[in-house]
């Protein structure tokens, strides 16, 4: 049973159905103890950082998803939950993460050739043979909706990067965590690839 938790902020029905479309069996959730018993788990995400942080200490979930983590089986962050692995945000911030990856959360700068924010398909280049991206193109594009992106402590954890005005890393892995910043569940056919290989994945 894959875990996808419930925050109360995010797209949480769209990625269930990618899930359910792969014929993965998933439950969204805010219970500590399916998410302690669940096979796999995801953290997806939109709105504001700060405002989701908040809900996910409000709701009791810090520890979960940390347990979720540390019990090695595998774990999927989307968009904003790629973000929330971090160290911090300085998104109407700077507010802290649940600093489980090292690093920073930061914002595009705006400009006249770059519209803030990100939102349409765009290029994912591959930096390492990543498990999720098993059948998937390199440069293959994928959907994005963004106004902030991840900046590593530790680039060697980038799975990914993608080009906007500058090169960022749209995707990290680090042992059973991968996170990425475009949305699987948006991203026709490569996103339900990557979501059918998450759910083989043994992390």
């Amino acid at each position: 049973m894959i875990a996808i938790i419930d925050y109360g902020m995010g797209n949480l029905r769209s990625v269930s159905k990618a899930f359910e479309a792969v014929g993965h069996q998933a439950v969204v959730t805010r219970d500590a103890r399916v998410i302690g018993n669940a096979s796999h788990v995801v953290l997806p995400g939109v709105g504001a950082f700060g405002d989701c942080m908040a809900n996910i200490e409000q709701y009791g979930l810090v520890e979960p998803i940390r347990a979720s983590i540390q019990s090695g089986k595998p774990f999927l962050g989307i968009c904003l939950g790629l973000q929330l692995l971090f160290t911090e945000s300085e998104e109407f911030g700077p507010h802290k993460g649940l600093d489980i990856i090292s690093g920073k959360v930061r914002r595009f700068a705006a400009g006249s050739a770059l519209k803030v924010p990100h939102i349409g398909w765009n290029q994912v280049h591959h930096q390492r043979a990543c498990p999720l991206l098993d059948g998937i193109a390199d440069g293959a594009e994928w959907y994005f909706v963004h106004s902030y992106f991840v900046d590593p402590g530790d680039q060697h954890v980038a799975a990914t990067t993608t080009t906007y005005g500058m090169p960022f890393v749209s995707s990290v892995w680090k042992d059973n965590i991968v996170a990425c910043q475009f949305h699987p569940e948006k991203s026709q056919a490569v996103g339900l690839q990557l979501i059918k290989n998450f759910g083989a994945w043994k992390g």
